[in-house]
């Protein structure tokens, strides 16, 4: 009987490792690109091992812009700043402003998210500190 390999990234697929932004991330990411509208709207699939995450960020913009995440796998956290982390589950679905910091990634399992870009005017990511061990082991 062959051993069957694990999957991850939900019914969209795991993707490939994230290497353009592993700076930005504590543990290993990895990237599906789904699909992009005329007018700009990116979808791609977001998987993070164990405890991943990515840094505190902004999604800048001067009109429109921001982030939406819909939760396809596992338990991760979101974490705007000044407020507590949110336990998010498959399903769940995150509307992130634009201008507003803050980080998400992976409890301790698997996890993935689409991440949909919101076009806007003057966009931009600022990307931050890392949400160090001692930070993200008291959530």
């Amino acid at each position: 009987m062959e051993k069957q390999e694990e999957t991850h990234g939900g019914a969209f697929g795991i993707g490939e490792p994230n290497v353009n932004f592993a700076k930005y991330f504590i543990g290993n990411s990895y990237l599906k690109q789904l699909a992009q509208t005329e007018n700009g709207v990116k979808f791609a699939n977001v998987t993070f091992e164990p405890r991943c995450r990515n840094n505190w960020h902004i999604h800048k913009a001067e009109k429109g812009g921001g982030q939406v995440l819909i939760c396809v796998e596992g338990k991760g956290w979101y974490q705007e700043e000044g407020k507590p982390a949110q336990s998010l589950k498959e399903g769940d679905i995150v509307v992130i402003p634009a201008n507003v910091k803050h980080w998400h990634g992976a409890q301790n399992c698997w996890f993935s998210h689409i991440a949909v870009e919101i076009p806007g005017e003057n966009t931009s990511t600022e990307w931050l500190e890392a949400v160090e061990d001692d930070e993200y082991n008291k959530i």
